[in-house]
């Protein structure tokens, strides 16, 4: 069995991610080859955690452009978001994973609340753990709650799922010309004003030296050769 390069990962899912080609909500197919993906590396040895955002049924920052208050935007995202982490836990069942899902909201009918000792012991049992809710605050995304339930967890790397191949320094669906790159770092997103994730998220990756791994979900393997150290998308940080 070949050796990972981390014991323990947090992987950023995009709501989006979950839609498939079909535009909105939760396509059956992506969903089954995202837990066979995480299957994969569970069969490594490696804890994974996750944190799913909620795009593909609700965006808190698009209402409250269109009038919404934003803190009630945000919330209803939150509960997208739960939404999708019991969807996810049903696929990963399916797979024959043990999961828990912890909301940083309490509903405890379908979640567990989130409690970091908690959390790390499901981990440590083999569990997939996955976090819902975000952070449990509005004006916070999903991708501040995955550098902050990294950190909690003492992850070893964020694994940022997205629908192309790496960070690149303009968008490539609409310029042919777009360079790619292979390594960044974290200042270097922050001061081009890179889309990876909000600068909240990456400045408290930078502060406490969390490497970021952006790939291309779609590409079935690409989390097992992340996890197995091998080149892929584009590394934020080091290793």
């Amino acid at each position: 069995m070949a050796d990972p390069r981390f014991r323990r990962i947090l992987i950023k899912l995009s709501g989006e991610a979950l839609q498939g080609d079909q535009g909105y909500g939760i396509s059956p197919p992506v969903l089954e080859s995202i837990a066979e993906q995480i299957h994969e590396v569970t069969e490594l040895g490696v804890e994974v955690a996750i944190v799913i955002g909620g795009g593909n049924i609700f965006r808190g920052v698009r209402a409250s452009a269109q009038g919404m208050d934003r803190a009630s935007a945000d919330y209803m995202g939150m509960l997208a978001t739960c939404i999708n982490s019991m969807a996810l836990q049903d696929a990963l069942e399916a797979q024959g994973l043990p999961t828990r899902v912890q909301t940083a909201l309490e509903i405890k009918e379908i979640a567990e609340p989130y409690i970091r000792r908690r959390a790390i012991r499901h981990l440590e049992k083999g569990r997939v753990v996955i976090f819902g809710a975000g952070t449990g605050n509005p004006y916070f995304t999903t991708d501040t709650a995955a550098s902050l339930r990294a950190m909690e967890m003492h992850c070893q790397a964020i694994l940022k799922a997205t629908k192309v191949d790496g960070v690149y320094d303009s968008d490539p669906a609409s310029n042919p010309d777009a360079k790619r790159f292979e390594t960044l770092e974290h200042s270097e997103v922050l001061q081009q004003q890179l889309n990876v994730m909000d600068s909240t998220a990456i400045a408290m990756c930078r502060d406490n030296q969390m490497p970021i791994i952006v790939f291309n979900l779609y590409e079935k393997g690409n989390i097992r050769r992340a996890v197995l150290g091998e080149k892929v998308g584009t590394l934020v940080g080091t290793l």
